[in-house]
């Protein structure tokens, strides 16, 4: 099973330099609009075809635009076997309002 991280978890996570991969599973439009540095884009749509990118044995924490398409991806790579995954709570949604007001809402 998966984790809930909020986003103040997951910019103190930056901020420490740990070690995760964060995996966008917007659409491409949605990326365009906002993204966060660093982050792994993998449309959701796509994740099947393309989860042979992702390392089974890293922490990945999974993010969306308001964490309903996150959780469901989290619970798809738990059940494909990775150990380590977390869905961001509210999404880049709640990362601009509450963390970073420079990203664009939509």
């Amino acid at each position: 099973m998966y984790q809930e991280i909020t986003v103040e978890e997951l910019a103190q996570w930056r901020d420490d330099d740990r070690s995760f991969v964060l995996l966008d599973v917007r659409n491409n439009d949605e990326v365009t609009m906002a993204a966060l540095p660093g982050a792994v884009h993998i449309p959701m749509p796509q994740l099947p075809d393309r989860i042979s990118e992702l390392d089974a044995t890293t922490t990945i924490a999974v993010l969306c635009h308001h964490g309903n398409r996150s959780a469901r991806v989290a619970q798809y790579l738990t059940g494909s076997g990775f150990a380590d995954v977390f869905n961001v709570e509210g999404g880049i949604d709640a990362y601009a309002l509450r963390i970073d007001t420079s990203i664009p809402r939509y």
